[in-house]
């Protein structure tokens, strides 16, 4: 495994789309092994390909609970609403509140290549929708709440 360098903001890779990830080999769990150990020695719980400047739909995450890693993540259910601060390792030092799904249904893929559903509440299921967000090049600044919105 190797650390792998966090693209910041301004650097373009960050906004946009992310290919979907046809063929799981050797490379994409190379990567993914990589993001984990990005993602740890960052001190983060989440971490998204973009981020280490490769446009593939994987993220990998880790709220306390061990790693998650999903290739192809789609959230195909949410419900309830939930407001808390983010931060983001693409965006040192900034912290805002995003109002995210509190409950949320995820379909991935694993390693093997194998269909994977996830439920997710609380801070697993931000952590996994401002993952997600980064596949589509939306940072959560995008979504922050400002002291003057009615939420």
């Amino acid at each position: 495994m190797a650390l792998r360098q966090i693209r910041k903001l301004g650097d373009e890779i960050l906004r946009k789309k992310c290919r979907k990830v046809d063929k799981i080999d050797n490379k994409i769990i190379t990567l993914l092994n990589d993001m984990l150990e990005t993602m740890y020695h960052e001190d983060g719980v989440g971490l998204a390909a973009p981020q280490v400047g490769i446009l593939k739909r994987l993220i990998v995450v880790d709220v306390g609970d061990g790693p998650i890693k999903l290739i192809n993540p789609e959230i195909t259910e949410s419900s309830g609403s939930q407001i808390a601060a983010e931060g983001c390792l693409s965006i040192v030092g900034a912290v805002g509140n995003v109002k995210r799904p509190n409950k949320i249904e995820v379909k991935a893929m694993d390693e093997s290549g194998s269909e994977i559903k996830i439920t997710a509440e609380g801070l697993l299921a931000r952590a996994i929708c401002h993952e997600t967000d980064h596949l589509d090049g939306i940072l959560f600044i995008d979504k922050m709440i400002h002291d003057n919105e009615v939420v």
